[in-house]
């Protein structure tokens, strides 16, 4: 799995029905999905590359299976 910047992240949470929620501490983002009433932190660093370990933390705090965030 290659890991995606913050703005790739943020286009695939879109397609699962999140949305931008608040802003978090520092650079970091609260999505929201008003469907599942779920909620994920999402780091804002522009360009830079999402850790694999972070990556995965998100898409489990969205509910999400690995194969399904990557099919979005």
């Amino acid at each position: 799995m290659a890991s995606p910047d913050c703005k790739r992240c943020y286009q695939e949470l879109k397609k699962a029905g999140f949305v931008f929620d608040r802003q978090a501490k520092g650079s970091h983002e609260i999505w929201y999905n008003p469907i599942t009433k779920r909620r994920t932190t999402i780091p804002n660093h522009p360009g830079v590359d999402i850790p694999k370990g972070t990556l995965k933390a998100i898409i489990k705090e969205a509910g999400l299976a690995v194969e399904e965030f990557l099919e979005l």
